[in-house]
C-alpha cells in the first residue's frame, strides 16, 4: 500500500512537470495578432513585367490596420454639397497659422464672465447644472 502511494505520489509529480506553469493557464499565439493573407491572384496577362527596385506595392495590398479602419469608418467618401461649399467658403489658410495663433503678441478677445460660468458649471442634469443668461 505504501509503495502505491509514493509511486501516484511520484506520477503525480512528474506529470505536474509537464504543464509549464500553472495548471489552466498556458502561454498560447495571440489571436489578435494573427493578419489575413491576400488570396493569391492570376494576372490575365502573363506578359506581366516584374516590379521595379523601390516600386511601391499595388494598392490592392492593404494591411489589417487599413481593412479595419475601412471597416470602421466605411473608408473615404465623396464630400457632400454643403461640405464642399462651407470649404469653399472658408478659403485658404496662411501657411503659418498655427504659429501665429501661438504668438503671445496675437490680439485675442476676452469672452467675460458669461464663458467663465458656462466652463464653470457643475456637471449633470439636476437643478446645480443649469445656467441662466441675464438680461
Amino acid at each position: 500500500m505504501r509503495s502505491l502511494i509514493l509511486i501516484a505520489l511520484a506520477g503525480t509529480t512528474l506529470l505536474g512537470g509537464c504543464v509549464g506553469g500553472t495548471m489552466f493557464h498556458h502561454a498560447g499565439p495571440d489571436e489578435f495578432a494573427v493578419q489575413r493573407e491576400q488570396p493569391l491572384v492570376v494576372p490575365p496577362d502573363f506578359a506581366l513585367s516584374p516590379p521595379k527596385q523601390g516600386e511601391p506595392r499595388p494598392v490592392t495590398d492593404r494591411g489589417a490596420q487599413q481593412e479595419t479602419l475601412d471597416a470602421l469608418f466605411g473608408g473615404p467618401s465623396a464630400r457632400s454639397p454643403v461640405e464642399k461649399d462651407a470649404i469653399s467658403r472658408a478659403g485658404e489658410s496662411a501657411p503659418g497659422i498655427r504659429s501665429t495663433v501661438g504668438d503671445p503678441k496675437t490680439y485675442s478677445v476676452a469672452k467675460g464672465s458669461v464663458t467663465r460660468d458656462i466652463l464653470a458649471a457643475p456637471q449633470g442634469d439636476g437643478r446645480e447644472a443649469q445656467t441662466g443668461i441675464g438680461g
